[in-house]
């Protein structure tokens, strides 16, 4: 009897220290999740305005995007939610640097302390979210549609400046650009709506 029960602490023992061995090298094959992180050198921001009443479209970007808090998701769009970011409005670019010149001086040095456009996102679904705007001393929403591919984020808005009280910068920018405003029926005119795409890529660590 003796025997038997020593013979059972025996392949007890055995048992345990074999479990312990298959549960360690259980924890050390486990692979830690990805997670992701917005890279802003690689993501960019496309606007469309437009001019005259045919609503003839003007396209441009913007060559910077810096990001001023930011944490890492298990998801491309986790990695967007609450992203705060900082836009130079100095870095506007539509291929024509007059253009440009005028969009600082006639429209955005009109704004009150608009020298950079401020926000951050909020995720409120799988395929929708809303862009908090800082421009002109007023912060207001974007509401905006994207779509998610792995690791890239497109985006897609449409924002009313009218929201932001920016009627005397959109009549100061027409007056500015008069003659290149007016259309085929003599009127000249400058919209407050502006379409907004952005491609937001993310990087896996």
């Amino acid at each position: 009897m003796k025997k038997q029960l020593n013979l059972l602490l025996i392949l007890s023992f055995v048992f345990f220290i074999h479990s312990c061995k298959k549960d360690k090298k259980a924890a050390d094959d486990s692979t830690p999740a990805a997670t992701y992180a917005v890279d802003s050198k690689r993501s960019s921001v496309e606007w469309t305005a437009y001019k005259t009443n045919a609503k003839v479209p003007v396209k441009g970007t913007f060559k910077t995007i810096e990001i001023l808090k930011s944490s890492d998701g298990k998801s491309a769009s986790e990695a967007l939610q609450g992203l705060e970011f900082e836009i130079p409005v100095s870095s506007i670019f539509t291929k024509d640097t007059i253009r440009d010149g005028k969009l600082n001086k006639f429209f955005f040095e009109v704004m009150e302390n608009t020298l950079s456009l401020k926000g951050s996102f909020n995720i409120e679904g799988e395929d929708k979210g809303a862009i908090s705007l800082t421009m002109n001393g007023l912060t207001k929403d974007i509401p905006f549609n994207y779509e998610m591919s792995q690791d890239t984020i497109l985006l897609s808005a449409a924002m009313d400046l009218n929201n932001w009280e920016a009627q005397a910068a959109v009549e100061s920018l027409n007056q500015a650009c008069l003659v290149l405003h007016t259309g085929a029926d003599g009127v000249s005119k400058t919209w407050d709506e502006v379409l907004i795409n952005a491609k937001i890529l993310t990087v896996q660590k």
